[in-house]
């Protein structure tokens, strides 16, 4: 399969569960599309030791970025570090970019 690059996406927002407000993170994301129409994004979220020990796991999870898009984001790995304050996730959402910024990958 060929997976075409969309873009890097970095920046800040508001972590949310549902309708509830969580707390700011930074995130670093990068999308692809899988097929026509398909784009799927992986990367992780930072944010303070105690928030991300709090959600870690839990489903409903989005964020809404500093530039107005609401990405829905679900944990990838199967554990977190004590320490950690980032986490891997799966990205769905409003992931497009310019299509200047889209290159191909194999």
């Amino acid at each position: 399969m060929i997976m075409r690059y969309i873009g890097g996406f970095r920046g800040a927002g508001v972590l949310l569960r549902g309708d509830e407000q969580i707390a700011r993170a930074n995130y670093d994301f990068d999308a692809y599309q899988t097929r026509p129409g398909e784009i799927t994004g992986s990367g992780e979220i930072r944010t303070n030791r105690k928030t991300l020990k709090d959600i870690f796991g839990l489903s409903g999870l989005s964020i809404v970025t500093d530039d107005g898009r609401k990405l829905t984001l679900r944990f990838t790995e199967k554990q977190l570090r004590p320490d950690s304050i980032s986490a891997h996730v799966e990205v769905v959402g409003e992931l497009k970019a310019p299509k200047a910024a889209a290159v191909a990958a194999e």
